[in-house]
């Protein structure tokens, strides 16, 4: 591999004999730049200008600064710097509610997806998101790898680049977390050396709750190749696999939680004789994944494999999408939604001061799972309401439903005031 770096720089620079070994008296300097995904590569004349280097250092900066999705949530979410902008989200085609009949009640959310392909990462990590959330169970983010090669003190030799993806995913009721690597799009502009280009690629867990807690790894990293090594493979692709066994966890009862940090990490290290930011790291946006075995997980015993007990998620909060189009079944259940946040004065029970949760990131709604009980008291509220306000016969001879915002599954639900104090009366929306 020296070889084939010396040659193309000798004869460019002509600072070194062919098969001499280059050294930091040659002059050969790279300059290694960890962007966003999409960031555009400079061309040489670009390269040429005298602030192009400070802008890719900027970019460089951010992108080691916000480490952390803006929707994490759980001990993660406090694990390094949150993202400023809200994380990719699915479009509302890929999120469409679905019904078995007319009726209001057969309209339901469709199963969270546990499944992403590289092309699906790739389209929605091509703005300024730093993640992408699809589900709670299908998460991708990524980084690119920018190199410059020059003469120092003479002319700029050329650019080297790539990105790499990183997809989480995990199948219904299991506690293994798959991790889909994928080095791609792989760039050379006039001379570069990177058949000598060190590329490592790892995933790391730097950080779980409880501490004592112990990871079953799998799969191919941590992998070094050069960077022509990797462009030349059919398709540069790594899998890890971490899962966490039952009973390692926190939590009163059966919850049994285990909540960690998941940091890929790649490192570019260049070719003997180059000198400069060496070796370069980069960390795209971290994954926050946790392991639970609560007793309502679908999985709650593992059936024959008691060690799969509980599953497995990352925790972050998800955007259910719903869509007012006309041919969208949850077309009524959407425009309340939307009046509740667009106005809701103009809403029942009147409130002046009713500033319904679950439109941003600071005040999300929270699934209620085993209070039984509230939930009945939430829609009961809701049904009270709608009496009150749209008289006995609401209901259009059974024609419509109470419905009610936020969610009767939530902790948010009409009747949050009866049981928290600080909540805010009537911070809801009930209508047929």
């Amino acid at each position: 591999m020296r070889a084939a770096v010396l040659v193309s720089v000798g004869v460019l620079t002509g600072a070194a004999a062919p098969g001499a070994v280059a050294g930091p008296h040659d002059g050969l300097r790279a300059e290694t730049f960890m962007l966003p995904l999409g960031a555009p590569l400079p061309s040489m004349e670009q390269l040429a200008e005298p602030d192009v280097r400070s802008r890719l250092a900027d970019q460089s900066r951010q992108m080691a600064a916000a480490r952390t999705a803006l929707e994490t949530v759980g001990p993660a979410a406090g694990y390094g710097t949150k993202a400023a902008t809200p994380a990719a989200a699915p479009a509302a085609s890929a999120g469409q509610l679905h019904a078995t009949s007319v009726a209001p009640a057969a309209v339901s959310y469709p199963d969270p997806p546990h499944t992403m392909s590289l092309a699906e990462c790739k389209t929605h990590m091509a703005g300024a998101a730093a993640i992408y959330i699809k589900s709670r169970f299908a998460v991708c983010t990524g980084i690119q790898v920018t190199t410059i090669w020059k003469h120092a003190g003479g002319p700029n030799l050329g650019v080297s680049s790539f990105a790499l993806y990183i997809r989480g995913t995990v199948k219904d009721n299991d506690r293994t977390i798959r991790y889909d690597y994928d080095a791609t799009d792989f760039t050379k502009v006039n001379t570069t050396a990177t058949s000598g280009l060190q590329i490592k690629i790892e995933g790391t867990i730097p950080q779980t709750w409880p501490s004592s807690a112990r990871a079953i790894k799998g799969g191919d990293l941590p992998v070094t190749r050069t960077f022509d090594q990797l462009q030349q493979m059919p398709a540069a692709h790594f899998t890890q696999t971490v899962r966490y066994a039952p009973g390692q966890g926190t939590g009163s009862g059966a919850a049994d939680v285990v909540f960690g940090v998941y940091q890929p990490v790649v490192t570019s290290t260049l070719p003997p004789g180059w000198v400069g930011n060496s070796p370069a790291v980069g960390k795209p946006a971290m994954f926050a994944p946790r392991w639970d075995a609560a007793k309502y997980l679908g999985n709650p015993t593992g059936g024959v494999n008691p060690a799969n007990r509980g599953g497995a998620s990352f925790s972050y909060m998800a955007t259910l999408v719903y869509s007012t189009k006309a041919t969208a079944p949850e077309r009524g259940a959407a425009a309340h939604i939307k009046q509740a946040y667009a106005t809701p004065g103009a809403t029942k029970p009147p409130n002046a001061n009713k500033k319904i949760p679950g439109q941003k990131s600071d005040a999300p709604l929270h699934r209620l799972y085993l209070d039984n009980q509230r939930r009945k008291d939430n829609h009961a509220r809701a049904v009270s309401n709608c009496r009150r306000y749209f008289g006995p016969n609401y209901t259009a001879n059974g024609t419509k439903d109470c419905d009610e915002f936020p969610f009767q599954s939530t902790y948010e639900g009409v009747a949050q005031a009866e049981y928290d104090p600080h909540a805010e009366k009537n911070n809801s929306r009930s209508c047929p």
